[in-house]
């Protein structure tokens, strides 16, 4: 039965404490425990900093390369990406027809000498010629094997977003972020008796703009302006009226006193 005094030696899941040259320790270890080494994994503060603003970084070079290094880059990038291309259209041919079939290569006879010698054996016959031939392959036979593509692993993971830190909540928040209970105003199953200011709370008439349309006030003034214009003409045609039967009466005093 395996010991370990004092744990010493014992496999566990626990990171083993890390530093780096300068002896500080390295807590981002957890961080970037199980990813690829080309992952960024920026678990520190200086990652948020911009690269002209950090101390470590020194002076930043913005000058244009040369053409010698214009031309390098541009061979290494033409190389990758004849790579790249290569590879897929090798993956694109069919890999049915071998390189035995391919090159046409005759039968190979074989010298074969059997270990157990004698007329019991091998039908009495001391050695055997064994013509080897390949197989031959039809090139519309389907592949045998299928090709699976492996899930892309993920990318690096985002930079994180720095929050302000935690305040208490004010009294005025809290009675904000009250929600008002669902209230139907059709149904009521268990017959609860629901104030009338939650009723209109949940039925949103106070959260409505109402919008009176302009034709209204049209429709009024035409209104109004109707109106005067009616009492103008009953004013007038009154006015006619008594003017009439004042000249009717003056006329009929003129006979009477002739």
């Amino acid at each position: 039965m395996a010991q370990y005094p004092l744990d010493m030696g014992r496999a566990g899941n626990t990171l083993a404490l890390q530093t780096d040259a300068q002896g500080n320790v390295l807590y981002d270890a957890l961080a970037k425990h199980g990813v690829g080494e080309k992952t960024i994994v920026k678990s520190q503060f200086k990652d948020l900093v911009p690269l002209h603003e950090r101390a470590d970084v020194g002076k930043i070079d913005f000058t244009r390369p040369s053409e010698e290094e214009v031309q390098e880059t541009t061979e290494r990038t033409r190389a990758a990406l004849e790579k790249i291309v290569s590879g897929k259209i090798a993956a694109a041919k069919p890999k049915t027809l071998s390189s035995a079939a391919t090159n046409n290569r005759g039968p190979q006879y074989i010298r074969y000498t059997p270990a157990q010698q004698g007329e019991g054996f091998n039908s009495g016959a001391a050695q055997r010629i064994i013509r080897m031939v390949d197989a031959p392959v039809d090139p519309l036979d389907p592949p045998k094997f299928k090709h699976k593509r492996v899930p892309r692993g993920p990318p690096s993971p985002p930079a994180p977003v720095l929050h302000s830190p935690p305040r208490k909540v004010s009294a005025k928040e809290q009675a904000e972020w009250v929600i008002p209970p669902c209230i139907s105003n059709w149904k009521n199953a268990k017959g609860y008796t629901i104030p009338l200011d939650k009723r209109l709370a949940a039925d949103g008439r106070g959260l409505q703009d109402v919008q009176i349309n302009d034709n209204f006030a049209k429709f009024t003034e035409a209104l109004y302006a109707a109106d005067r214009h009616a009492r103008e003409e009953v004013r007038q045609r009154n006015l006619m009226q008594q003017k009439l039967a004042a000249k009717e009466k003056a006329i009929k005093e003129e006979n009477l006193r002739m």
